[in-house]
């Protein structure tokens, strides 16, 4: 631990904690600490059950080096006991690490590994009386609260709505929550994805069995909740907000709004409470949401995916093959930047696959020109045109009606109107080469 002025604390974020959205909310949290040279660690255990868990864990290290400045060692779910003992290796750097993460993974696995555990306790330990950052994210987060839902059993395996008894870290602070990150989750397109994949039916029903002293706490996307435990203020910092939900009544907190310890134990308790204007309004209705008070930090990608697809859309129909090449680069760019993000999400597939669905239709663009066609063929179009025109005054149409024919084998459709004569490209039949349209969205991954 860096000697200097003790620091102290928690931040839960909703999601997005290793994209380029977030890299500016971990540096002014890592700016907190006294001194420089910080032990910092990352604990596997939410996705250590997965085959790929190693490269998650180089994908992390590697965004907190280059885009933070951080070196983290990361901590095997194998270096966690499930029995303490003296001079456990990981329980020693969770006590005095001076920044700890956990993320993305599964809340019930870490639930099974950590729950009623010594983990669970030293976690507890540093909150209450330890000192340092520690950052809990996207599945770690889902898994703090008294209770916890279990995502991936309920939103992808079809199990009945119900809460699995979480590790209780903000019990040490008094506050009886249920944390709920991906809140403001709105990928489902047709169907309601957000408060972490369940939808305002399946929330309604788990918060009719939270008892009267507790609450529900959510996390928007790419959004950081900052408890500062030494000053006993929170924070809210990101893209969205924080809410506090009771008896299916809401107060947000958008981005930039600062309360008490205090006030939001209030909030959790009551339903009353809160910092005053940074307040959200306690009669809306669940879900709705005051503007945030800060500028977002960044786009997400999936809001650079779209934004890139439309750039494309608008240069094919100008013609533009530079705006189109630019387009197909800047995706590119964006996939790379998001490529050390380390949530489960399907942004990213998506995104490579608007990508491939651009190239081709820029190889198509290239092999049939850019150029109006219809412009290419005026020259020789209209004079056969004229002169179909001359033949059909003189009736001689059997010859008119070769030029006709002869033309539609072209491509060229004729229509005789009443103010002459007018002629367009025949429209293309079907390609077998044709890609699927690459907008196409699937149901989300939860955390």
């Amino acid at each position: 631990m860096s000697d200097g002025p003790s620091t102290r604390v928690l931040a839960i974020m909703g999601s997005g904690e290793t994209s380029p959205t977030m890299v500016t909310i971990h540096k002014q949290l890592v700016a907190r600490l006294p001194g420089g040279g910080h032990d910092a660690i990352l604990l596997e255990t939410p996705y250590a059950f997965q085959e790929n868990a190693s490269d998650v864990s180089a994908r992390a290290q590697a965004y907190f080096a280059r885009s933070v400045g951080l070196k983290v060692a990361v901590v095997r779910d194998a270096d966690l006991p499930a029995d303490d003992h003296p001079g456990a290796a990981g329980l020693a750097a969770i006590r005095s690490s001076d920044w700890v993460f956990a993320g993305p993974g599964s809340p019930s696995y870490l639930l099974n590994r950590w729950r009623g555990g010594p983990v669970a306790d030293t976690l507890k330990d540093r909150i209450a009386g330890g000192t340092g950052i520690t950052v809990i994210a996207s599945a770690a987060a889902a898994a703090t609260g008294f209770v916890a839902v279990p995502v991936y059993e309920i939103y992808k395996v079809g199990a009945d709505p119900h809460w699995l008894e979480g590790l209780d870290l903000f019990g040490v602070l008094g506050l009886k929550v249920a944390v709920i990150p991906h809140y403001d989750n709105a990928e489902g397109g047709t169907h309601d994805t957000r408060f972490c994949y369940l939808g305002e039916r399946r929330l309604a029903v788990l918060e009719r069995e939270l008892p009267a002293d507790a609450a529900v706490l959510g996390v928007d996307e790419h959004t950081a909740l900052i408890l500062d435990l030494m000053t006993q203020d929170a924070e809210v910092v990101g893209r969205g907000g924080a809410t506090v939900r009771k008896g299916g009544v809401s107060t947000v907190l958008p981005s930039g709004s600062r309360i008490t310890l205090p006030e939001l134990r209030d909030l959790v308790r009551s339903g009353t409470g809160g910092p005053g204007p940074g307040r959200g309004d306690p009669g809306a209705g669940a879900g709705q949401r005051k503007a945030a008070a800060t500028a977002a930090p960044g786009q997400a990608l999936n809001e650079l995916t779209g934004d890139a697809a439309g750039r494309f859309e608008a240069a094919v129909r100008d013609r533009d093959g530079t705006i189109m090449v630019a387009a197909i680069l800047d995706l590119e760019a964006a996939i790379e930047a998001w490529s050390t993000d380390t949530d489960e999400n399907d942004s990213a597939d998506r995104a490579r696959a608007m990508l491939r669905g651009l190239v081709v239709r820029l190889g198509q663009a290239a092999e049939h020109g850019l150029a109006d066609p219809a412009e290419r063929l005026r020259p020789a179009v209209e004079p056969l045109v004229a002169l179909r025109e001359s033949l059909r005054s003189d009736r001689s149409y059997a010859a008119a009606d070769v030029i006709r024919d002869a033309l539609a084998a072209a491509g060229v459709e004729i229509r005789d109107t009443p103010d002459g004569t007018r002629w367009q490209l025949s429209a293309p039949r079907a390609s077998a080469r044709t890609p699927p349209n690459p907008a196409r969205t699937e149901p989300p991954a939860p955390c």
